[in-house]
C-alpha cells in the first residue's frame, strides 16, 4: 500500500513511526505471521488476506459500501499497490478484473480468527500512542455499554441470533447483542463481544459479554459502567483483574451494599460488598468468601432535581471528582452512534454468521482508523479528540485516501497527511453555552400497515 493512512502524533518523526507501525500491522508479512501462529493457510493471488482486510476497511468507510466500490478502487489504484511485497502478478501487471466474484470469495474464505487478531493488534498498537488522561487520573478510562444489531432474515442467522417476541408475536429480524469498551477520551474501541439477545437456552446477557471483553483492556485501565453493570459479579470480575472501577448502583442495591443504612449526598463510605443469595444462585461459579472492597459514594444528580446518584468505586477520590468522572460515560453513547450510523454498522447485509462477524470486526477497525486521524489532528491543533466531528473526519479521510495512496515519496505523503489533518481540525463541534431552546422529542411515525403475523403452526 506504499504510504499508509494512519498517524498518531503531530511530529514528522512520529508520522514515519506510525506509518511503519500500520504497514507492519496490516501488511502481507504480518498477515503471514498471524496465519502461521493460528495454523491458517495463506491465500495467494490478487486477493491476499492483507489486500482483503484493507479493502473491507475501505468498503465500510465508503459511502456506497458495495463490493463493486472496493474492487473499482483496487483496480484504479493498482499501480500504487505494486509497492507491497508479495502482491500477485496480476496486480503488478495492472490486470485486475472489475468483477466482484473474486473479492466476494476471498471475503468468505478469510478466517474469522485472522480478522479478530488484526482487530486486536490495531487496537493494542494505537492505544499505546493514543493516551489521554485527567490530571488526577493518569490511567486510561474505558466505558462499557451494549447495543443491538438487526441482521438479515436468513436461515443460518435466525438459528444463530433468534428474533425476539412481543405482544404482536415473533419478530422477523435476527438480533445480535454487542458489548464493547471504548476509551472515554479518545473514543478508541476494543474488539467487542457478541451473542444472541433472544432465544431460550442460547441468549446471553450484557454482563456475560462484558466479562468476556474485559480481558482485552489495557492492564491499567479504569472500568466505567452504568447501573446495568453495577452488579456484584461485574465488580468482582474487575477486581480479580486488578483494575480500578467506577460503577453506578441503583438506589436499592446501594442500600443493600450499605447494610440498609442511608448515605447523605456528597459523602462516601468504605464497604465490603458481598453477593446476595440471588446473585449466588444466578452465578454459581462465585467462590465462597467472595467480597469486593471499595467505597459507596452518594451525589445529587445535577441534571434532575431531587434525584440521588449512587456509585461503587475503588478510586480514592472525593465524591465531586467521582461525579465528574462518571459524566464521561455519556461519550460511549455518541461513539456507538458513530459506529452504527456513520460507519453504518447497523446495516449488516451478510447472510452467514461467519461473514457477519467479520463485518463487525472490520467495521471496528475502520472506526479506529478515523479515531486515529482525529487524535492526531486534535493534538496538532491544541484540541481534544472529542471536540472534532467524527462524520466530517470520515469524509475527509475518504477524500484524502486516493492522494495518500499514490504518494510517491515520504515527503509527498507527509504533505498530504498535513493537509488532511488541517481539514479535520476545522471540523470543531459547537459548544453549547446554554440548554436547547426546544425539547429533544421524537416525531410520530404516523399511520402504518398492519403487523405481519406468522402463519399458525400445524398441530399433529
Amino acid at each position: 500500500m506504499g504510504y499508509v493512512l494512519f498517524v498518531t502524533s503531530p511530529t514528522s518523526i512520529d508520522l514515519i513511526v506510525f506509518e511503519r507501525l500500520l504497514q507492519t500491522t496490516v501488511s502481507a508479512s504480518s498477515i503471514e505471521q498471524l496465519c502461521r501462529k493460528h495454523k491458517v493457510k495463506v491465500r495467494q493471488g490478487i486477493y491476499g488476506l492483507a489486500i482483503v482486510i484493507w479493502l473491507m476497511i475501505y468498503q465500510r468507510l465508503n459511502g456506497k459500501r458495495t463490493l463493486s466500490s472496493a474492487v473499482q478502487f483496487l483496480a484504479r489504484q493498482a499501480v500504487h499497490w505494486q509497492r507491497w511485497p508479495s502482491v500477485g502478478r496480476r496486480i503488478r501487471e495492472g490486470r485486475i478484473s472489475t468483477r466482484t466474484g473474486g473479492y466476494c470469495q476471498a471475503r468468505l474464505k478469510m478466517p474469522t480468527l485472522v480478522a479478530s487478531s488484526v482487530c486486536d493488534h490495531i487496537f493494542e498498537q494505537l492505544q499505546v500512542r493514543m493516551r489521554e488522561s485527567l490530571p488526577d487520573v493518569p490511567q486510561p478510562v474505558f466505558v462499557v455499554d451494549g447495543t443491538t444489531l438487526r441482521l438479515s432474515h436468513e436461515r443460518e442467522l435466525v438459528r444463530a441470533f433468534p428474533p425476539g417476541r412481543n405482544q404482536h408475536g415473533e419478530n422477523h429480524w435476527p438480533t445480535m447483542l454487542l458489548v464493547a469498551f471504548h476509551d472515554a477520551h479518545t473514543g478508541l474501541a476494543t474488539r467487542p463481544s457478541w451473542g444472541p439477545m433472544y432465544g431460550e437456552g442460547v441468549a446471553v446477557s450484557e454482563q456475560e459479554l462484558a466479562r468476556e471483553a474485559l480481558g482485552r483492556l489495557p492492564v491499567d485501565a479504569i472500568v466505567l459502567g452504568d447501573g446495568n453493570f453495577g452488579i456484584f459479579v461485574i465488580a468482582y470480575t474487575v477486581q480479580q483483574t486488578q483494575r480500578l472501577m467506577l460503577l453506578r448502583l441503583t438506589a436499592a442495591r446501594a442500600r443493600k451494599v450499605l447494610g440498609g443504612d442511608g448515605l447523605r449526598p456528597g459523602r462516601r463510605r468504605k464497604v465490603e460488598w458481598e453477593p446476595s443469595r440471588e446473585e449466588r444462585k444466578a452465578y454459581p461459579g462465585l467462590p465462597e468468601g467472595a467480597v469486593v472492597r471499595g467505597w459507596v459514594v452518594a451525589c445529587r444528580n445535577p441534571a434532575e432535581k431531587g434525584e440521588m446518584l449512587y456509585f461503587f468505586t475503588t478510586l480514592d477520590r472525593k465524591p465531586s471528582r467521582i461525579l465528574a468522572l462518571y459524566k464521561l460515560r455519556w461519550n460511549i453513547e455518541t461513539d456507538l452512534r458513530s459506529l452504527k450510523r456513520t460507519v453504518e454498522l447497523h446495516r449488516v447485509t451478510s447472510k452467514t454468521k461467519a461473514m457477519v462477524e467479520k463485518e463487525v470486526l472490520m467495521a471496528v477497525c475502520a472506526y479506529n482508523v478515523i479515531r486515529a486521524v482525529m487524535y492526531l489532528s486534535a493534538s496538532g491543533a491544541g484540541l481534544t479528540p472529542r471536540q472534532l466531528s467524527f462524520s466530517v473526519a470520515q469524509d475527509a479521510v475518504m477524500a484524502a485516501w486516493p492522494y495518500l495512496q499514490r504518494a510517491g515519496s515520504a515527503a509527498e505523503f507527509h504533505e498530504e497527511v498535513q493537509r488532511l489533518l488541517g481539514v479535520v481540525a476545522q471540523a470543531k463541534l459547537p459548544e453549547r453555552s446554554r440548554r436547547r431552546s426546544y425539547p429533544r422529542e421524537i416525531w410520530g411515525r404516523g399511520g402504518h400497515f398492519p403487523f405481519r403475523r406468522s402463519p399458525p403452526k400445524e398441530v399433529g
